[in-house]
């Protein structure tokens, strides 16, 4: 297992239990306890995780602090994919679409790489470098510049500035958390500016959002739950949560987890 898996492994199970012994995760693992006392730390240098004695908890931070794009492209890979697969039937021929940063929207790219006669407009390094390496003559990707975040998208006043110039057809966008109250928001606060300005220059926003994203809340909200147009999640969410869901949003999609 590379580093980089573990590493994804002990976010997921710290976040979803709270806290977790050395000992406990180096058994679930199947590594030495050194391994897991350097990868925690490595974590807590980074301000993911807090590091205490014999174990490890969630970060009192989390809500601003983000988990860099090679974490997040680890986890739920299953769920993405199954997400990104609904979000490709959604894209013709001839739409111009807006592809934002994160994980769950570089899955959905992957998928688009045959599809015709489209223009994409993104401000995700991974999603530009990825249409880089395989081009088609017919289709048109354009790269905005910003801040570069730790998943590796670029947000900020020259970001806007670039979406402000194009009518798009569909923006499809990731969340760090979706809530009744809260709705979709970001640990980033210039991500979540970036994000408003996209969503007021596209005709539908679409969400990908697996269901361990239901309940959790970043720093600040970038949208309302009832401002999205379709929603992508994954069948594991709650019952209550996805009854919310369909009562605020127009169309909700489940993938398979």
């Amino acid at each position: 297992m590379l580093a980089a898996q573990r590493k994804a492994l002990i976010l997921d199970e710290v976040s979803l239990a709270g806290a977790r012994k050395i000992t406990d995760l180096a058994t679930s693992l199947g590594v030495s306890e050194v391994t897991i006392r350097r990868d925690v730390e490595a974590l807590a240098e980074q301000g993911l995780v807090d590091k205490v004695h014999g174990g490890v908890t969630a970060n009192s931070l989390s809500s601003t602090v983000e988990p860099p794009f090679a974490f997040n492209s680890l986890k739920e890979q299953n769920a993405k994919d199954s997400m990104a697969q609904l979000a490709a039937d959604m894209v013709k021929p001839g739409h111009a679409i807006a592809l934002m940063g994160g994980s769950s929207v570089y899955a959905l790219a992957k998928r688009l790489r045959d599809v015709p006669s489209i223009t994409i407009v993104t401000n995700s390094v991974p999603v530009s470098d990825f249409f880089a390496q395989h081009p088609r003559a017919d289709q048109t990707v354009v790269l905005t510049g910003g801040v570069r975040t730790p998943t590796d998208s670029l947000v900020g006043n020259i970001a806007t500035e670039v979406f402000a110039r194009f009518n798009l057809d569909l923006v499809f966008m990731g969340t760090h958390g979706m809530d009744t109250d809260f709705g979709f928001s970001s640990p980033n606060l210039v991500e979540a500016d970036t994000n408003r300005e996209v969503i007021r220059r596209a005709v539908k926003l679409v969400v990908l959002a697996d269901h361990t994203k239901w309940g959790a809340r970043g720093f600040t909200s970038f949208a309302e739950l009832a401002d999205a147009d379709t929603v992508i999640t994954t069948s594991g969410i709650d019952k209550e949560a996805l009854a919310e869901l369909r009562k605020q949003v127009g169309v909700v999609l489940l993938a398979n987890d």
